[in-house]
């Protein structure tokens, strides 16, 4: 029998496609420089309890350093299955994942298939489309018009077809700080029947929602809530996200997928973690939290919008997406702007490019994560603006 002894590539097409984060070179420079870090979401406000932190030893000494059940700690999916809306069942409903990246990654690959297409908002988390590619689905992007980055209902309905398997959203989203209203959740329900779609929705955010509007979750969703699969992080919103505990809500039938998959990836998150979580964190008072996050998103458009950028007020989660076009004069992009900042003032934004499928859309853009202590944000205050 003859063999090709043509060069094959030792990397798979899925693989080839995908692409390191945008920000790591820009982070090496940051840190040598010791620049204040307002580009990445790893949380610098809240800080984790102390009650959290024993609870973490407490049960490493006692022992809970092996293999939990691939679902995860049952005391920590029913804590978390107390503070849904509406509620979920812990025993049938909720998975426990490494993380909300594991949680996508699990959900696309337990709805779709190679070649399905997946509609995605555009601007969205660059990961959503490297996730899409790992599953080999092929992405259908919608775009969000600016300065409200809202869809036009056509180009929605536009972007579905016979193909489609999915619609994978993000509310409060990253990078734009939109959340999607009732109207928006219902069109997309609409669709979703139509063509017997799944909504993965990414809902990590949802605990920091401002100016007294709903957090409202795709699970409360007529139309969508039986349709839907839900990713959640602890990350964020207890400011634990080295621990990696993310979750996915779904119907019944969808978890027992999304369980196969989740076991064949990680086998399960780490043990002493999740009974920390489950004995201690969600005791937290998350209003509070709230409402000094959405202080720091006061204190964040305050100082930007000083410095002469132009964005909506973000409605919830923890990023301003700001056009920086009037201080550039159109002249170069986004990620000039950011070394020039960096150079200039020690304080290192996120460029808006690569939050586009079309990276040339976002050149006059930056994202601003402002989930920092409000000393911190008086320092970059300091350093952009003196005084």
């Amino acid at each position: 029998m003859a063999y090709s002894t043509a060069q094959r590539s030792p990397v798979s097409s899925r693989a080839a496609v995908l692409q390191g984060s945008s920000l790591g070179e820009l982070l090496l420079l940051a840190r040598r420089r010791h620049a204040i870090d307002l580009a990445v979401g790893t949380p610098g406000y809240p800080e984790p309890s102390a009650d959290l932190l024993k609870a973490a030893a407490d049960a490493m000494q006692a022992g809970r350093n092996q293999y939990d059940h691939p679902s995860g700690d049952l005391l920590l999916r029913e804590r978390i299955a107390e503070t849904l809306t509406p509620g979920a069942d812990p025993h049938t409903e909720l998975t426990i994942t490494v993380g909300a990246t594991e949680a996508l990654c699990v959900a696309l690959l337990a709805t779709v298939d190679p070649g399905d297409e997946v509609i995605l908002l555009d601007p969205g988390y660059e990961q959503f489309r490297a996730a899409v590619a790992l599953a080999g689905a092929v992405p259908r992007f919608v775009p969000l018009h600016p300065p409200t980055w809202r869809y036009d209902p056509a180009d929605l309905a536009a972007a579905f077809s016979p193909r489609t398997r999915a619609v994978l959203l993000n509310s409060p989203a990253n990078p734009t700080g939109r959340v999607l209203d009732h109207t928006e959740l219902d069109e997309i329900a609409a669709l979703c029947e139509r063509c017997d779609a799944t909504v993965i929705c990414d809902e990590v955010y949802g605990t920091y929602v401002f100016d007294g509007r709903p957090s409202l979750s795709v699970s409360e969703v007529p139309g969508l809530a039986e349709r839907s699969i839900v990713v959640g992080s602890l990350s964020k919103s207890h400011a634990i996200s080295g621990w990696r505990l993310g979750f996915l809500r779904a119907d019944a039938v969808r978890t027992e997928a999304l369980r196969r998959v989740h076991e064949l990836t990680t086998n399960g998150a780490a043990t002493p973690l999740q009974v920390a979580v489950g004995m201690a964190a969600l005791s937290m008072d998350l209003r509070i939290a709230t409402e000094q996050m959405g202080r720091c998103r006061d204190m964040a458009q305050t100082i930007f919008s000083r410095l002469g950028m132009k964005f909506a007020p973000a409605e919830g989660g923890c990023y301003l997406f700001a056009d920086v076009s009037s201080l550039t004069g159109g002249q170069h992009g986004g990620k000039q702007f950011v070394l020039e900042l960096l150079d200039e003032a020690g304080v290192l934004l996120a460029p808006g490019a690569p939050f586009f499928a079309d990276p040339a859309r976002g050149e006059q853009y930056v994202r601003i994560a402002f989930n920092r202590q409000t000393d911190v944000l008086r320092e970059v205050e300091h350093r952009i603006l003196g005084g």
